[in-house]
């Protein structure tokens, strides 16, 4: 004791403590790896043990509860807006349809359809006339396309092989595979028969495959009639449709309330604009840190680090965040074009804020997560992921073994095999469990071969697929459930991230985490440091 009295009295006359050179030794063997322990673990701390950390507010979550509700209302109003414009396309597409489709009977199960060639004559003469008198015969608001000065013409364009001979008696033909089109326009203003305007004009029913009626309305942009006849099965089906593009004004006035609601949700969308902006730089930070932290727990590891590990320091429901923010900052400023009759992108607009919107929900998940009971479900998903991509992969290959099959072979006898697309939606609908009597049931008997293989064919792939593969799907997820389960109850770290956080046990309320002005988050090391070497002296 008299040594160490001395030994102090000397160090006290120089100026010194004589633990100065194993403070700094400390500093940057034991304690440097102390702070990082803390720095990390403060970083995969939540927000209610971050604040007793260092009495740090949730500016993110605060932040995050409020984007959620203005996101949310932003969409409504605009989900609410959108249906105007939906029910105005296709009730305008109703009108014509009534207007330039002769005998068209409304909600009709079947489409129209011709068969004699007078028929085609008559209605192609009926599109005419209507068009003609358009002014006298619509309640709508619509007008001819103007070129400058003059109308433009409606187009009736034929298209048809250029030379070609059937012989159905002799069972012989003869087809010249190129297609030739001739076209023919007719002005509105001249009301004229189809004999009047188009005195040459005659249809090659024999090579024939399609007549095509197009003219344009200011109401709604581009109208094609088409008599469809590539078939060549006496069938000739007619239908309209309406290429729907709707344009900003050039020249928009709108006073009173309406106009002072216009500048309401402009101003309601600048303000979403910089709540996503404030977000997405909080999350952005949050990510850099990740990084910087995940980039000194490597140094210490000498990079021996697993890559799970290293993306522990990468925030996924962050990376989510930064993405809806984007999203919505892309969308809202597109809104506001369209609010302010600039930009008319209405469909582009409601993919921008629908995913933002979704993903902001589905943030939400994150919060949820600090609860125990809830935080098990998500680590299960998370943990079961690449397990399920993998499995999905295999199973995959087999469904669309089954639908190129099916498409083929049953494609000509069944209504639902009749396209790729079609057969996914109904083998999909069978692992659900849905629509089964009707699939079996409309199988047409025309083939006994056939029929017989689409019974093996449905029946193989309802018991692989609702008997096996889902079975093994729910094993996946059902195992992945109880590792985690036994992983929360047992305590025990399962990676080299969470063995090295183990060292650490300082609580957030022991006032370890928090910061000085002048020294940073090193104070809490020499503060610590001290501390041991007070005790073991």
């Amino acid at each position: 004791m008299e040594e160490s009295s001395d030994l102090y009295d000397m160090h006290e006359t120089n100026g010194s403590p004589p633990w100065d050179d194993h403070d700094h030794r400390c500093l940057e063997e034991l304690d440097n790896v102390e702070c990082l322990r803390r720095k990390i673990k403060f970083f995969f701390m939540n927000p209610c043990e971050k604040y007793h950390a260092r009495g740090r507010k949730p500016w993110k979550l605060l932040l995050q509860i409020i984007k959620i509700a203005i996101i949310t209302i932003q969409l409504v109003s605009f989900g609410l807006s959108n249906q105007m414009v939906v029910r105005f396309k296709e009730e305008n597409l109703m009108t014509f349809k009534h207007l330039f489709l002769k005998d068209y009977v409304n909600g009709g199960m079947d489409m129209n359809a011709v068969y004699r060639q007078a028929d085609v004559y008559d209605h192609i003469d009926y599109v005419l006339e209507q068009y003609g008198h358009l002014h006298n015969i619509t309640v709508g608001n619509h007008e001819y396309e103007k070129n400058g000065t003059f109308y433009n013409p409606l187009t009736v364009c034929q298209e048809f092989y250029r030379n070609g001979t059937i012989y159905p008696g002799n069972e012989t033909f003869e087809i010249d595979a190129q297609v030739k089109t001739d076209c023919f326009n007719v002005y509105p203003m001249d009301h004229p028969s189809l004999r009047e305007a188009l005195p040459n004009f005659k249809l090659h029913f024999k090579r024939m495959l399609s007549v095509k009626i197009t003219f344009v309305l200011k109401a709604i942009n581009l109208q094609t009639i088409t008599f469809d006849n590539r078939a060549h099965s006496g069938r000739m089906t007619v239908d309209l449709e309406s290429d729907v593009e709707i344009n900003e004004c050039r020249d928009w006035k709108v006073t009173g309330a309406s106009a002072r609601n216009i500048y309401l949700t402009v101003l309601f969308d600048c303000f979403i604009i910089i709540t996503c902006i404030g977000s997405f730089a909080l999350c952005a930070r949050s990510v850099v840190n990740g990084i910087h932290l995940q980039l000194e727990y490597t140094l210490y590891s000498r990079n021996q680090v697993p890559w799970s590990d290293k993306l522990e320091f990468l925030n996924g429901w962050y990376i989510l965040i930064i993405v809806s923010d984007t999203l919505t900052i892309s969308g809202s400023i597109l809104k506001m074009e369209i609010q302010t009759k600039v930009l008319t992108s209405y469909d582009v607009c409601s993919i921008l804020l629908g995913t933002g919107t979704m993903f902001v929900w589905i943030g939400v998940i994150r919060y949820m997560g600090y609860f125990r009971k809830y935080n098990i479900l998500i680590l299960t998903l998370r943990a079961a992921f690449p397990n399920v991509i993998r499995f999905i992969c295999c199973a995959g290959i087999i469904y669309l073994s089954y639908c190129f099959c099916g498409w083929v072979v049953l494609g000509p006898y069944h209504e639902k095999f009749r396209t790729l697309n079609t057969v996914s939606e109904c083998l999909f609908s069978l692992i659900n469990g849905d629509d089964m009597y009707p699939t079996f049931n409309h199988m047409k008997q025309k083939s006994s071969l056939v029929w017989i293989f689409s019974r093996v064919y449905l029946y193989s792939f309802v018991s692989l697929f609702i008997y096996m593969v889902l079975s093994l799907f729910i094993t996946i997820i059902t195992d992945t459930y109880d590792t985690i389960k036994q992983q929360q109850q047992s305590g025990t770290p399962t990676s080299e991230l969470q063995k090295f956080l183990s060292g650490c046990n300082d609580l957030p309320n022991s006032g370890m985490y928090r910061l000085d002005e002048n020294k940073g988050f090193l104070n809490c090391c020499v503060s610590r440091c001290r501390e041991r070497l007070t005790s073991e002296a």
